[in-house]
């Protein structure tokens, strides 16, 4: 599903158009966004967590010429689904 299809099925299951469903669905994305910047986390009961985690420094390899590089640490968005969103996917 991408975003158009997504859109469409909002405004389909909430009656809204949809034009108000992309306002929605952007400013979720938004609001989510900008939480992670800040450092902090969403959690949706039911359905899930959005939180940054931090990546330590690592070594690596390139693949085409085999030589050792080192990979910088980095923070890096992460979702984990709730239980409930498990039991369904799982049913």
């Amino acid at each position: 599903m991408n975003k158009t299809e997504l859109v469409a099925a909002v405004a389909e299951k909430s009656g809204f158009s949809r034009k108000d469903a992309e306002k929605v669905i952007a400013a979720y994305t938004d609001v989510v966004t900008e939480e992670l910047v800040n450092g902090g986390k969403v959690q949706l009961i039911g359905f899930g967590t959005f939180e940054v985690v931090e990546r330590p420094e690592r070594m690596g390899r390139n693949p085409k010429s085999k030589e050792t590089i080192t990979i910088a640490a980095s923070r890096v968005p992460k979702f984990k689904a709730g239980k409930a969103l498990k039991d369904k996917v799982n049913a």
